[in-house]
């Protein structure tokens, strides 16, 4: 039976493997997109999603190793496919990946690698701005004490900075969103030439409905939407 290492090194390993953590990964920014939105529900509805998670304990820890690690090989992966078929093939890695059928070549296809690495970069600054970042304690409807995450969220997009440079990060994901979304299924051998225009469209579809819901909240907060709307009390 082959080893993990074997399957790193083989093709078909490397694309399942792109495969396996691409799906999980799109399962995760699902869940955090609406766990996002709900900044515009209840007062305390963010607050308490939040949490709620770090109210988890050790199974929280699990869950973040297990993400971290999803992030890392799926990063790692990608950049050795890209690499090797660089060395093999001057004129692209998506010439090889769509030979023997529809053509999916574009911008974001292209891209891959470049919206990829930015977004691995973004991962960084952003879980050290919300996670590690300073906060106020706020005292929630139940009685506990947590983070104001919220009132950081608030802070942090009310700075042109961390907001524009959120939006653009945002719109980069849309892209490599809407090519992985096609390409997972692709590296899970789930790709049928009768089925294959209709699942690139769907997640073509699926990519700006996210990248639109993450980069939303900044923007709405940034020129003071949520303020008019009381929906957000900016500060």
């Amino acid at each position: 039976m082959p080893s993990f290492s074997d399957a790193l090194k083989s093709q078909v390993g490397r694309k399942i493997l792109t495969g396996v953590t691409g799906v999980g990964l799109i399962i995760f920014i699902i869940f955090h997109l609406a766990t996002n939105l709900q900044v515009f529900g209840d007062v305390h509805a963010f607050n308490e999603a939040a949490h709620a998670l770090e109210s988890l304990g050790w199974l929280l820890y699990v869950l973040e190793a297990g993400l971290a690690i999803a992030f890392l090989l799926h990063a790692y992966v990608g950049i050795s496919i890209w690499w090797n078929r660089r060395k093999a093939r001057p004129e692209g890695y998506e010439k090889y990946q769509s030979k023997g059928g529809p053509s999916h070549m574009s911008w974001a296809s292209k891209s891959m690698i470049f919206t990829g690495i930015v977004l691995l970069v973004f991962l960084v600054i952003h879980i050290d701005t919300f996670k590690f970042g300073a906060t106020d304690m706020v005292m929630l409807p139940g009685g506990e004490e947590a983070r104001d995450l919220k009132g950081l969220m608030i802070s942090t997009f009310q700075q042109p900075l961390y907001a524009f440079g959120y939006t653009a990060v945002m719109i980069l994901l849309g892209f490599h969103l809407g090519h992985g979304f096609w390409s997972a299924f692709t590296s899970l051998t789930m790709k049928h030439n009768k089925y294959s225009a209709l699942i690139y469209t769907v997640g073509i579809i699926f990519a700006m409905l996210m990248a639109v819901g993450f980069l939303f909240i900044p923007l709405y907060i940034y020129f003071g939407g949520g303020c008019e709307a009381a929906l957000i009390q900016c500060q």
